[in-house]
């Protein structure tokens, strides 16, 4: 089952990094937790694999893993 999450990102701000991400919403404990998890494929971005650490998440992207899905907005 895949719980969904809101993530809104901050006034002035036009991306997150994903390892930030994914430590924000607390889909990962830490954010070298957060980098094993991409490192090892487990990370979606809008359906495909994503394995850059650093990507920038904008509003309308979706990320999956670990049985979420964060949906961005603006």
């Amino acid at each position: 089952m895949t719980k969904t999450v809101e993530f809104q990102l901050r006034e002035g701000e036009s991306f997150i990094p994903l390892i930030q991400l994914l430590k924000v919403t607390q889909v990962a404990n830490s954010g070298g937790e957060s980098q094993v998890l991409v490192t090892e494929g487990k990370v979606t971005l809008n359906g495909q694999p994503e394995l850059r650490k650093r990507a920038k998440i904008k509003a309308g992207d979706v990320v999956t893993a670990q049985g979420y899905e964060i949906r961005v907005t603006g």
